[in-house]
């Protein structure tokens, strides 16, 4: 039967689904899909967040939107899981902090703190660690070379506040090692843990563009992309995401 937020059957997603928080970008994912977006078939436009099921180089992949935040992405998440979806990859934006890391580029995440309250939720205080599939992350790592672009490969931050006033917000994480800020991956990595733990063969990884530099001296609203700018680098993330998850990353 339909799930309460995702208005889909089970086999309406592929078992590889895009993970875009922003319901254009999921338009836009759909129309690389093979016949362009007039081929894809809407799956879920339920509040507004759009879903579709196409194919790319012949391989079924879903796209659907997450909206923004930790406690949206999970029921989505939670929600396509019981729909059947097996692989997921989160194609998102960070704020990147981590040395030499510029507006533009693009970073695979191998893990992600949870400073967000869903995922700490989840856990009941119990100290973890969400980590990304390794095969899947490596395929991301492998497909990004093969299309030129070497990927900032390391640990990310999920946070719940965007514009966060704390004096020491960048330094304290950046020290830790973390490349950036976003909103969503610890979730995505405690729900394909958990499934995993109960004998499911669930895999999860996470792309994201840098869409803005934190650091002492810069802010977001200082340093972020212009829209053309970060379209051309998503749609670069995007292909990325598309040849890893459908196993043609040397392709």
């Amino acid at each position: 039967m339909p799930q309460i937020h995702l208005r889909a059957e089970i086999g309406d997603y592929a078992p590889l689904v895009l993970l875009p928080g922003d319901p254009n970008r999921a338009t836009r994912i759909a129309a690389m899909f093979d016949g362009g977006l007039e081929a894809a078939r809407r799956v879920n436009d339920h509040r507004g967040m759009l879903g579709y099921t196409g194919t790319w180089q012949g391989v079924p992949v879903s796209v659907q939107t997450t909206g923004m935040g930790t406690p949206s992405f999970s029921i989505v998440v939670e929600e396509l899981l019981r729909l059947g979806a097996t692989r997921l990859i989160r194609v998102g934006t960070c704020g990147g902090i981590g040395r030499g890391i510029h507006t533009g580029d693009l970073v695979v995440a191998t893990g992600a703190a949870p400073v967000d309250g869903s995922t700490r939720t989840y856990l009941h205080g119990d100290p973890f660690a969400p980590v990304a599939d390794f095969g899947l992350t490596r395929a991301l790592v492998d497909a990004a070379s093969a299309q030129g672009v070497e990927a900032h490969v390391g640990p990310i931050a999920t946070v719940d506040v965007f514009y966060n006033p704390d004096e020491d917000y960048v330094t304290k994480w950046r020290s830790r090692g973390v490349l950036g800020f976003e909103m969503e991956a610890a979730a995505l990595f405690y729900l394909a843990g958990r499934a995993q733990g109960a004998g499911e063969d669930v895999r999860a990884a996470c792309a994201l563009t840098v869409s803005d530099t934190l650091s002492e001296e810069e802010t977001s609203e200082g340093t972020y992309l212009s829209l053309a700018d970060l379209e051309q680098a998503t749609d670069t993330m995007i292909r990325v995401a598309l040849a890893a998850g459908t196993g043609q990353a040397a392709g």
